[in-house]
């Protein structure tokens, strides 16, 4: 799993063996079975999240309601806001698929970011392509009817559809179920007539 891992870095900076052989033995990579709570609202946590296999999400619990608000899935990092500010956490991640994680922690990074100088302009890279990537989707989001939201879905990230229970994808487009159900269909409808 670490080549996958080595695969992504090698796209952004270059490694040299014995690079490899110091990020191995950070003992980083962890196995997570479908349905595992990684982080509950009110919890205190240091970990970040970089997804190399599987599927996590982040959401609310509002009123007794999962209100999703985010999916991770291959190559892509979460560090959850109260990593940060070091407060409790006021959502939950867990995760949707069997996935094997790559799990640091602030001061895991500051030791690898003192021994390779790139990794550090890497994930400063990393850091400015998410936020650009979270502010076009939350315009979008914003701007755009529920069709609009699915189809943009269907157009970026069409492996969600198969891999999301279709409630938590229609929690994540801001509409209920059933209206998902009615949207499917109706865009189907348009498709074949």
């Amino acid at each position: 799993m670490q080549d996958v891992l080595f695969d992504f870095i090698s796209k952004y900076v270059s490694l040299t063996e014995d690079e490899k052989n110091i990020i191995i033995s950070f003992n980083t990579f962890r196995t997570f079975k479908k349905g595992t709570t990684l982080l509950r609202e009110g919890q205190y946590s240091n970990e970040v999240y970089f997804v190399l296999k599987g599927c996590i999400r982040s959401y609310y619990l509002i009123d007794g309601v999962e209100k999703t608000t985010a999916f991770y899935t291959e190559m892509e990092g979460l560090t959850p806001h109260c990593v940060t500010s070091k407060a409790p956490s006021q959502y939950y991640i867990s995760c949707i698929e069997d996935s094997i994680l790559n799990v640091s922690n602030p001061e895991m990074d500051v030791e690898v970011f003192d021994k390779f100088p790139k990794f550090e302009s890497m994930c400063r890279v990393l850091s400015e392509e998410l936020l650009a990537k979270h502010q076009i989707n939350f315009d979008e989001f914003k701007t755009s009817s529920p069709e609009q939201r699915y189809l943009n879905l269907l157009q970026k990230r069409p492996d969600l559809i198969q891999r999301v229970p279709q409630h938590q994808l229609a929690s994540y487009l801001g509409i209920k179920p059933e209206s998902l159900s009615r949207l499917r269909a109706r865009i189907l409808t348009k498709n074949k007539g």
